[in-house]
């Protein structure tokens, strides 16, 4: 993907010479915000915030009780710290207490509906995925209405993961389910580093709600403060998506500067943002489809909405869908073509039902 913004970036360039107005359009506020919600993520990782939520898992006696719990843990953390990070925690997790338990066979299938939760739950927030938080930042409306759209679509979505983990276990619902090993332990433990990054996750938070202009302050207080807690988290930071961001950004505006390019784009997503959100993404994903289609958007439910539909159909369609792939290729190796078949056949069984009633919430204009 980094290889790929930077030709595009390249390419764009080359198509419309970079210019005062170039570096205008880039939206360094969202690249400022992404980095913060980057360095208190990393810092969330490493300190294992979660730790609590997740040692809960190991309490639960049936296998449909522990799926649902794993799976909504996803789906409802995702809204918070973004899609990727909930599942770099809890897909994981999943493998270490189904191995434990002696229910191999039901990690695939049980990973891939965490893939949908991490992408339908993480669509309710605007900070839930970076192409909501992108999107957020332009459309100008209070958090409350953008939650208040994108509702149905997520509690939809929670009421049909909960369908197909029950059709999952239809046999034996009330099959036993008995992990001998914790993730890790977290009784007794103490780490003030863990109040900090909540603290900060907090004032993250709120430059997002309130699109203050004093971003930029907020920027220099969150790195500052995360490189005193600890300096190694800044090198843990995911630069190349904050590369990749600015690439797609240059590429975007470089394209809304070419005359001919930006009259075809103009002609053709406008009316058909939803089904240009969803196409494109699989083709580049959904964080930098969104950003090259915006300049082009009359309809932002639709852009939206398709965007947050994309990963249901392939595995490039969001990021996140690649991560999960990633970790469970550590896992078994060689299997990644089993990994694949699984996924999609559990997510194009989901899009097939949620699409149209996506491409129909996108006539609801956000006001």
């Amino acid at each position: 993907m980094l290889t790929l913004s930077v030709a595009a970036a390249i390419a764009g360039l080359v198509m419309t010479p970079p210019s005062k107005a170039t570096l205008a359009q880039i939206d360094w506020r969202t690249l400022g915000t992404l980095m913060m919600m980057l360095c208190v993520l990393e810092g969330f990782k490493k300190e294992n915030v979660l730790a609590p939520l997740a040692s809960l898992a190991s309490k639960f006696k049936s296998m449909a009780g522990l799926s649902l719990f794993l799976v909504f843990c996803v789906f409802f953390s995702s809204m918070f710290v973004t899609n990727d990070v909930s599942l770099l925690i809890f897909a994981p997790l999943t493998i270490t207490l189904f191995r434990s338990a002696g229910k191999e066979k039901y990690i695939l299938p049980v990973v891939s509906m965490q893939n949908i939760a991490a992408i339908r739950g993480s669509l309710l927030m605007p900070f839930g995925s970076p192409q909501n938080l992108f999107l957020y930042g332009k459309s100008g409306v209070s958090v409350w209405r953008f939650m208040l759209h994108m509702l149905p679509l997520c509690a939809s979505s929670a009421v049909l993961l909960t369908i197909f983990i029950f059709v999952l276990y239809r046999k034996n619902p009330k099959e036993a389910a008995e992990p001998k090993k914790r993730p890790f332990s977290v009784t007794g433990e103490k780490n003030a580093r863990r109040w900090v990054y909540i603290a900060l996750f907090a004032v993250v938070l709120t430059v997002i709600v309130t699109r203050t202009q004093f971003w930029y302050a907020a920027l220099a207080v969150v790195i500052i403060a995360v490189a005193v807690t600890d300096a190694k988290v800044l090198l843990r930071v995911d630069y190349v998506l904050l590369l990749t961001f600015l690439c797609f950004f240059v590429f975007s505006s470089s394209v809304a500067g070419n005359p001919k390019i930006a009259g075809f784009l103009g002609k053709s997503v406008a009316g058909n943002e939803y089904w240009w959100a969803i196409g494109l993404s699989q083709l580049i994903s959904n964080v930098p489809a969104t950003i090259v289609l915006y300049p082009f958007t009359k309809n932002f439910a639709g852009l939206i909405y398709g965007a947050d539909t994309a990963g249901l159909v392939s595995l490039i369609g969001s990021l996140a869908s690649v991560i999960n792939y990633r970790i469970y290729v550590r896992e078994y190796p060689g299997q990644g073509g089993k990994f694949v078949k699984t996924f999609t056949l559990i997510s194009w069984a989901f899009f097939i039902i949620v699409v149209i009633p996506g491409l129909l919430l996108s006539g609801w204009e956000f006001l």
